[in-house]
């Protein structure tokens, strides 16, 4: 897995760089500037691009610039956005460009090494890793859309835990019910957000990005 790390902040920038080629991972560029990490990203074209929301010279929005145009330039790029605290509308801009092979997470998560390393991997197999904090505020946010208010308690939970970009049987684990009632809940969520079968999308993609878009338009 060839990593490229866009953070501005030094320390933080070499840690993150020591901790994963000390997994064996292959770190081949960092840089401290949204403009460094597009130019890194040209060059060693890496399978992973870790970046931090805030960046030089504006400290707003630098990061999620470069995540979107990143993935403008490389579609197969995945992307793990890395903040201090949650942004809802960067969350939204970024993740309703699609879903597949991106991460949200809050930086506290990274002193969690064993839940950031299966982060990275979950994003860089094509995956999603979204950040508890930010799928529960992003949620309470998109409550009012008519389809999520069809939504069982349970089922929000299901799909809250979709969103974090859990299979099935994780869903099971964290929620302490059988894979059978996951399955029964993720079928019925599909029919109340009006998920046919016959779509040619992915429902499950498709079921979380329902209420992202929803969070997007109240923005």
């Amino acid at each position: 897995m060839r990593i490229v790390i866009a953070e501005d902040d030094p320390l933080l920038r070499e840690g993150l760089a020591l901790l994963l080629r000390a997994e064996s991972l292959d770190v081949v560029g960092t840089a401290g500037t949204a403009d460094g990490i597009l130019d890194a990203i040209d060059v060693h074209k890496p399978d992973v691009a870790i970046l931090d929301v805030r960046m030089p010279p504006t400290h707003t929005d630098e990061g999620i610039v470069a995540a979107v145009e990143a993935r403008r330039r490389r579609p197969d790029l995945a992307v793990l956005v890395l903040s201090a605290y949650v942004e809802q509308s960067f969350a939204t801009e970024l993740l309703t460009g699609g879903v597949t092979g991106l991460g949200y997470l809050l930086k506290e998560r990274v002193g969690r090494v064993e839940e950031f390393l299966d982060a990275l991997r979950r994003v860089a197999a094509g995956g999603t890793a979204i950040d508890p904090e930010v799928v529960a505020q992003l949620f309470t946010r998109s409550r009012h859309d008519s389809r999520l208010e069809r939504l069982s308690p349970r089922e929000r939970d299901v799909l809250a835990l979709m969103a974090e970009g859990l299979g099935n049987s994780a869903i099971a684990e964290r929620l302490v019910v059988t894979d059978g009632a996951v399955h029964k809940h993720i079928r019925s969520i599909f029919a109340k957000l009006d998920l046919s079968p016959t779509d040619q999308v992915d429902r499950r993609v498709a079921a979380v990005l329902r209420y992202l878009e929803d969070v997007r338009r109240r923005a």
